[in-house]
C-alpha cells in the first residue's frame, strides 16, 4: 500500500475543524464519520482515504470543533489506520466486541451534537448515506445526530483547474452537439436516411478525438423517444428520423478526475408545429426565470426555490408535464461521484433540497416537458457555475430549436438556434 505523501495541503481532519467553524458547522460539537465497505462514499472522499486501503471492518472518524479528532477501528485493522492516517492530528482507539463499540462512541460522543451523512426522512439521498440502525446506536450513545448536507458541500468546491476543465468540456460538448444537427440536417437535406445511432457516434467520435469520455452513452432520441427523459438508443432500439418528427439531444463528458459538462438541445425535421413551438417557449422561459431568480437573489438561495420559480413561469398547460428536478449538482469523474454530485440540487419536486446553493459548484438548469401523447419532448439543458461574485453559464444557451431539412444552408440553421445572424 502507498503511503500518503507530504503535502503543503491542510490534512483532512484540520480541513473538516475549518469546516466546523464556517456557517455551515453552527450549533455541532463534531462530524461523526462512518462507513462500511464503502456504503458512505462521502465519509471516504471527506477523510480522503486511498482507494486501495483494505478496510473490511465499520469504522468511525470524529472530528470535534476543538481538539484532536479521534478513530475508532477495529483490533486487526490498527495497522491499517495507522498507515493510511500517517501525518493526521489524531488519537486511536480499537474496539473489537459490539459492547466494546458501545462504550467507545459513548465515551466519545455522549451528550454532543454530531454531524453525520444522515438527511431527515430521506429528502436528499446524495446525503443519506448512513444507515438506519447505525443512526439508532450512535443516538442511543447519547449523541444528537443533525445532517452534514451543507458542511458536504464545502469538501465538494472546484479548484481552478476543475473549473478550467469543465470549460474545456463544455466546448467539446457544443461541437460535437453542433456536427450531430449538422449531420441530421444534411441527411435530411439528401432524402438519406439517419438514425439516432449515427448522431450519437459523431458526438462520441468528438469526445473521444478530444482525449475526454461520456461514461455512459449520450442520448440522440427522435419522436415519442424524446418524451423519456433518460431514453437512451441501443441495440434493437435505433429510430430513423422522419420529417415531422422532434430531436432531442442530451450529452455530456469529463476529463480524467475532473467536472462534468452536461447540456441537452432540441430540434425539428421540417418546421415545427404549433404546439410544439409553444411548449418550447414555455421550457425556455422557465430555465431563463430560473437563471434570473439566482442571479437576484444570489447568494442567499436554496436549491428549491429556483426549481419552484421554474415551475411557477412555465405555466399551467405545460407544468404538469414537467417530470423532473429543475437541475442537479454537476459531479466529477472521480470515485464516489459522478455526473449527477452530492451538492444541493435545484429541486422542489422530487425532494425539497433546502441547502444553500455553495460558492465554488456548479448546477444544471433543464426544465424539460415530455407529453409521450403528443409524439415529442422538450428539454432546454445548461450549466451555471456558482461563482463568489454570483452565477455564471459556463454552457452556450439555446434560444430556439434547430429547423432540420429545409432548404437553409446549417449555418442560417445554427445560427437561427443560438439566436444569431448570418454575419456572426
Amino acid at each position: 500500500m502507498t503511503l500518503p505523501q507530504p503535502t503543503d495541503q491542510p490534512g483532512p481532519t484540520a480541513r473538516i475543524r475549518e469546516a466546523l467553524h464556517s456557517a455551515a458547522g453552527q450549533g455541532l460539537d463534531g462530524w461523526l464519520l462512518y462507513d462500511f465497505q464503502g456504503l458512505n462514499p462521502q465519509a471516504q472522499r471527506v477523510l480522503g482515504l486511498p482507494a486501495e486501503a483494505h478496510l473490511t471492518r465499520r469504522f468511525f472518524v470524529w472530528v470535534p470543533r476543538e481538539g484532536r479528532a479521534t478513530v475508532l477501528h477495529n483490533h486487526i485493522e490498527g495497522g491499517t489506520w495507522r498507515r493510511i492516517t500517517a501525518g493526521w492530528d489524531a488519537d486511536y482507539r480499537a474496539f473489537g466486541s459490539h459492547t466494546e463499540l458501545d462504550t467507545l462512541l459513548a465515551d466519545v460522543v455522549g451528550g454532543r451534537v454530531v454531524a453525520m451523512e444522515y438527511s431527515p426522512l430521506g429528502a436528499v439521498p446524495y446525503v443519506s448515506r448512513v444507515d438506519a440502525g447505525t443512526l439508532e446506536r450512535v443516538q442511543a450513545a447519547g449523541a444528537e445526530v443533525r445532517s452534514s448536507a451543507d458542511l458536504l458541500q464545502t469538501f465538494l468546491r472546484w479548484s481552478e483547474e476543475d473549473l478550467a476543465a469543465h470549460r474545456r468540456a463544455a466546448a467539446v460538448l457544443m461541437e460535437a452537439k453542433d456536427a450531430a444537427f449538422k449531420l441530421l440536417h444534411e441527411r435530411l437535406q439528401a432524402g438519406e436516411p439517419v438514425t439516432e445511432l449515427d448522431a450519437q457516434a459523431v458526438i462520441h467520435a468528438r469526445i473521444e478525438a478530444a482525449g475526454m469520455h461520456w461514461g455512459h452513452a449520450v442520448n440522440v432520441s427522435f419522436g415519442a423517444g424524446a418524451a423519456d427523459p433518460h431514453y437512451q438508443p441501443g441495440g434493437d432500439v435505433n429510430a430513423a428520423l422522419q420529417p415531422g418528427q422532434c430531436v432531442l439531444i442530451d450529452l455530456w463528458c469529463a476529463e480524467a478526475g475532473r467536472p462534468y459538462s452536461d447540456v441537452t438541445w432540441v430540434g425539428y425535421a421540417g418546421e415545427p408545429t404549433a404546439e410544439y413551438l409553444d411548449a418550447w417557449q414555455a421550457v425556455r422561459g422557465a430555465r431563463d426565470a430560473a437563471v434570473e431568480l439566482l442571479s437576484d437573489q444570489w447568494p442567499q438561495v436554496q436549491g428549491w426555490q429556483a426549481d419552484r420559480r421554474s415551475r411557477e413561469a412555465m405555466g399551467e398547460r405545460w407544468v404538469p408535464h414537467f417530470l423532473h428536478r429543475l437541475g442537479h449538482d454537476l459531479g466529477s469523474d472521480t470515485p464516489g461521484s459522478g455526473l449527477h454530485g452530492a451538492g444541493a440540487n435545484l429541486d422542489d419536486y422530487e425532494t425539497q433540497d433546502t441547502r444553500q446553493l455553495t460558492p465554488g459548484l456548479a448546477v444544471t438548469i433543464e426544465p424539460g416537458v415530455y407529453p409521450r401523447e403528443r409524439g415529442f419532448g422538450i428539454r432546454s439543458e445548461i450549466n451555471l457555475y456558482l461563482a463568489e461574485t454570483g452565477p455564471e453559464i459556463t454552457t452556450d444557451v439555446q434560444r430556439e430549436p434547430f429547423r432540420l431539412g429545409g432548404p437553409e444552408h446549417w449555418n442560417e440553421v445554427r445560427a437561427r438556434a443560438y439566436g444569431l445572424s448570418t454575419a456572426d
